[in-house]
């Protein structure tokens, strides 16, 4: 596969990688407690390749960023919430399979 990049936030970094700008953000909040986080992850690395840069793959540990993770009322994790132009637009809890996630974009690209 390609070498798509999932990129890790932080409360400091999420305002400007997520909610300035005109793209879509999918942004996994996880911990490294998480078992359930790990396999969604590898299905994230997975749809940021088959994505090929039209959607930004990103995660933030919730433990590390509490600011962030207060803000949009995380409670479980894995949580998916899908930003587009800088508005969310989506969200999943739970582990889900990679083509629920993928629908998640699907939804979001239709006008």
């Amino acid at each position: 596969m390609g070498a798509a990049e999932i990129i890790e936030l932080t409360d400091e970094t999420f305002d400007q990688q997520v909610r300035a700008g005109d793209r879509t953000v999918l942004v996994d909040f996880w911990a490294d407690w998480c078992k359930r986080c790990g396999q969604i992850h590898e299905d994230l690395v997975e749809l940021a390749d088959e994505m090929n840069g039209r959607v930004l793959i990103a995660r933030l540990n919730v433990e590390d960023n509490e600011e962030v993770s207060y803000r949009f009322g995380i409670r479980s994790v894995p949580t998916l919430i899908l930003f587009k132009n800088g508005k969310m637009v989506d969200q999943l809890v739970g582990a889900a399979p990679k083509e629920t996630i993928r629908r998640m974009f699907d939804r979001a690209s239709t006008p």
